[in-house]
């Protein structure tokens, strides 16, 4: 399944659960996004062409994280660019989160193993404002999936 956190209007989070299968590649960001993020699924012997990536200058506005949970369970909050709380998702082990706008804070709920990519270079304390997170009386678990439909053109 995959989840598509949308709020007013505005892609705030893709979560791509653990189980999701798709044959060949799908693409779940739009073009324009500074950082992609696809799923792959391909048959023994299926071959990639060797290939370098050429340097293209690029301008990136906002952060973008994929946070890969290896193992463990988490809540992720989601927040409004005014720091005030939205909702949350869980997280499990196997789901990936693709974090586009917004803001995000999270609470680890069982042991967990995450591998977290982003763009660099990292700008330290510029890079993020951190603000207090939600109490806990007020964790509001969201389930709105929606389906994500964007395809990009088969690699």
């Amino acid at each position: 399944m995959i989840e598509e956190f949308v709020f007013e209007n505005k892609l705030c989070a893709i979560i791509i659960r653990s189980h999701f299968s798709h044959e060949g590649i799908k693409f779940f960001t739009p073009n324009e996004y500074s950082q992609q993020l696809a799923y792959m699924k391909r048959p023994r012997g299926y071959v990639i062409a060797p290939h370098i990536h050429n340097p293209v200058k690029r301008v990136v506005n906002y952060t973008k994280e994929v946070l890969f949970v290896r193992s463990g369970q988490l809540r992720v909050d989601f927040y409004r660019e005014s720091q005030e709380y939205i909702e949350s998702r869980i997280l499990e082990t196997g789901d990936v989160i693709f974090l586009a706008f917004g803001g995000h804070g999270f609470e680890i709920l069982s042991d967990a193993e995450i591998i977290e990519v982003k763009q660099g270079p990292y700008a330290g304390e510029n890079d993020k404002t951190r603000f207090a997170p939600v109490e806990n009386r007020m964790v509001k678990i969201g389930s709105s999936a929606i389906h994500c439909t964007r395809q990009h053109p088969s690699l």
